[in-house]
């Protein structure tokens, strides 16, 4: 599992950073790329990787400011044109599903795949399935905006094949079964239980998204003991008033997140225009006062979860 950052700039586009998008690329786990905000110019941005359009199968807005949503539409758009057939699921606050129809009817913009709209109301498990759950909680923005706490469920450990290599056994049918834990007699009568032959169960992971917000106890139920929080770092710790007045965070205050939660690394993004080049270091600095695990996104930038 690795976050790929696409933009990481707040509000509008500098030289230095696109605006919002983060891909969660799950493609050991589900051969899946998940995105979180849409901001102007993320397909370009994707351009400049090796993410595969057809390979987002699920995005999730945040807010439905311009600087998150804006690049939605033409991604969608390309996403057909470059042969991604697959159905599509967008998680995001009400509206969102009035958003993309709108911009995909003016403009005339025709789909190969179906779009399944899940728009959110209230905090709590928004998806389930036998490797991961996703839960939104509602963060404390201008605008209705939410959270997003990723999931991974234990995976079954390897099949110790050096463990079995006495027994003479061919690679096919025999390795499957053993893998699902059944039982197997082979052709001499020995009888294997499959659990003996299977490494201990890989540990889940947790990635928490916290975009543009004040501070919220909501932020903390989604970012206990998590992986990585990838939390929004609009301004340093110089300008809390102003980033209190326009429902922001800083530095520091990510970083007491990071702490009281018990996380285990945290990178902040969201960055102001005004932290230009290495200015942004400054923020970086700051939440590593109270957490030391943390970094300073910039765009392109890989980790590799969890994050260390």
């Amino acid at each position: 599992m690795e976050l790929e950052f696409l933009g990481t700039g707040a509000g509008v586009p500098s030289k230095g950073r696109n605006v919002s998008s983060t891909a969660l690329k799950m493609l050991d786990e589900r051969n899946e790329v998940w995105l979180f905000d849409v901001g102007e110019a993320t397909q370009h941005q994707i351009l400049r990787t090796a993410i595969k359009p057809r390979k987002i199968t699920k995005i999730f807005i945040t807010h439905l400011h311009g600087d998150h949503i804006f690049g939605l539409p033409g991604l969608l758009a390309s996403r057909a044109n470059q042969g991604g057939d697959s159905p599509l699921e967008i998680y995001g606050p009400v509206g969102i599903k009035e958003y993309v129809e709108t911009s995909l009817k003016v403009t005339g913009s025709k789909l190969g795949y179906k779009i399944k709209y899940i728009e959110l109301k209230n905090d709590g498990e928004i998806f389930n399935d036998k490797t991961f759950s996703v839960f939104a909680g509602k963060l404390k923005h201008r605008v209705t905006c939410f959270g997003y706490r990723v999931v991974e469920k234990p995976r079954v450990g390897e099949l110790l094949v050096d463990k079995l290599k006495e027994y003479n056994i061919p690679n096919g049918p025999i390795f499957g079964q053993l893998k699902a834990g059944q039982t197997v007699t082979l052709e001499d009568g020995t009888v294997l239980n499959g659990k003996d032959f299977i490494g201990p169960d890989k540990p889940s992971k947790i990635v928490t998204i916290i975009s543009d917000t004040r501070y919220t106890p909501e932020i903390d139920k989604l970012s206990e003991n998590a992986d990585v929080i990838v939390h929004e770092s609009t301004f340093s710790n110089d300008e809390k008033k102003l980033a209190y007045n326009y429902f922001h965070s800083t530095a520091t205050q990510a970083a007491e997140v990071a702490k009281r939660c018990h996380a285990k690394g945290l990178i902040l993004t969201h960055i102001s225009a005004r932290y230009t080049g290495r200015g942004a270091l400054i923020l970086q600095k700051e939440a590593r006062k109270v957490f030391k695990n943390t970094k300073v996104a910039s765009d392109f930038d890989l980790y590799e979860v969890p994050f260390k």
